[in-house]
């Protein structure tokens, strides 16, 4: 199981549903939009939550598609997932993107539109060397493991 830990968060607005995990054990808390926004095919639109939080150092989070939406309507996140470092203290957007290529996406205030994932994270010091440790795949890129 694992550890709990506290989020401190910030409201900009008490009107926004405050982010909560949708069941227990479900990994992401819901985030709401603090606005209306259209996001017409193939755009992206930038969605304000109306919120701050104050992740723990040693802890970072990801801000990840809701998946209903994403095969429903084609929303998606542009550079998901959004890394929140604990240091940040400002606002969390959305960086919403339709990928529909017909139909405008429309997002109400109030709209479950993304997911926070708190995870830890190690501090990694580098060690530069000459040569890297040998491997099966070693080199072998993209679509060197093959299709099946």
């Amino acid at each position: 199981m694992s550890k709990a830990i506290t989020l401190k968060l910030k409201k900009f607005d008490d009107s926004v549903p405050t982010p909560a995990y949708a069941r227990p054990g479900d990994a992401g808390l819901d985030l709401y939009a603090a606005q209306d926004a259209s996001i017409a095919p193939g755009c992206r639109e930038i969605i304000n939550t109306g919120i701050a939080i104050a992740i723990p150092e040693g802890y970072a989070g990801f801000v990840q598609p809701r998946s209903g939406l994403a095969a429903r309507e084609g929303l998606t996140i542009v550079n998901t997932p959004g890394l929140i470092d604990s240091g940040y203290r400002g606002e969390l957007k959305v960086i919403a993107l339709n990928t529909d290529v017909e139909n405008t996406i429309r997002i109400q205030r109030g709209e479950r539109i993304a997911q926070l994932v708190i995870q830890e994270v190690p501090v990694v010091t580098i060690d530069v060397v000459d040569e890297l440790d040998a491997t099966e795949r070693g080199e072998g890129g993209f679509g060197s493991t093959g299709k099946k």
